[in-house]
């Protein structure tokens, strides 16, 4: 069995543009996240995130409107088939909504992952955006 997860999150008084910097450039990854992430803005190549604790590759991508990718944990099974990550970015007047979709995640590690989207991204992005800390707890 897997789980699909679905987040809808509004950042405030920022751009698609800016979201889509924070998720695809490896400096900004690195610095909101508090961890090394290696990734390419081209489709076909391969990326890591929070230390090679996330790894994947690039599926889609549409330039500040939409990242597709498969996405794996390091601590997963190796039965475990790759999930896919979907984002959509959405403007909203001065806010963007960032709809997202985590499908095909093992069933053991979906609430986990669930709560770490938050915790390890969407906070940390409110912050950056906002000027303020971004410190991410250690995954």
């Amino acid at each position: 069995m897997s789980k699909t997860i679905v987040q809808n999150v509004v950042f405030r008084n920022t751009t698609p543009q800016a979201l889509y910097e924070l998720y695809m450039n490896p400096k900004k990854h690195s610095v909101v996240t508090g961890a090394a992430a290696k990734i390419s803005d081209r489709e076909g190549t391969a990326y890591s995130a929070h230390d090679g604790y996330i790894s994947g590759k690039n599926l889609r991508l549409i330039k500040d409107k939409q990242i597709v990718q498969t996405w794996r944990a390091s601590d997963w099974e190796e039965a475990d088939t790759d999930s896919i990550f979907i984002i959509n970015l959405e403007a909203k007047g001065k806010n963007v909504v960032l709809h997202m979709v985590h499908a095909n995640l093992p069933d053991k590690q979906a609430d986990s992952i669930n709560k770490g989207w938050h915790d390890y991204y969407w906070s940390s992005w409110k912050n950056y955006i906002a000027g303020k800390s971004t410190t991410t707890p250690k995954m």
